[in-house]
């Protein structure tokens, strides 16, 4: 089965990447799940649902690997302090210019 492409790049590059643990990726793949249809645009999180997803229980560890996957350039993201959400969009598109 072929995975789908952010998820395809971010396993690639996640395996060569020591700084990820299962954390990283467990959140990785409950934004991807929270993406909707087009991964490809921006959309909006919601902390308590992610975590919840990925099974992490302390804020401190969500904020951290959300901040990782920032800074080793999995993902971009956008604060809002808004109960609705903030705004995230994968960064790992090959083709893709942010």
């Amino acid at each position: 089965m072929k995975l789908s492409s952010p998820i395809d790049d971010f396993l690639k590059k996640a395996v060569m990447d020591n700084r990820l643990f299962p954390s990283h990726i467990s959140l990785f793949m409950a934004i991807f799940h929270h993406s909707k249809d087009d991964p490809k645009i921006e959309f909006l999180i919601c902390r308590k649902k992610l975590m919840q997803y990925s099974r992490i229980k302390s804020i401190a560890t969500y904020h951290k690997c959300l901040s990782d996957l920032v800074q080793a350039g999995y993902i971009d993201y956008k604060p809002s302090y808004n109960p609705l959400g903030s705004l995230i969009k994968f960064s790992i598109y090959p083709s893709q210019a942010l």
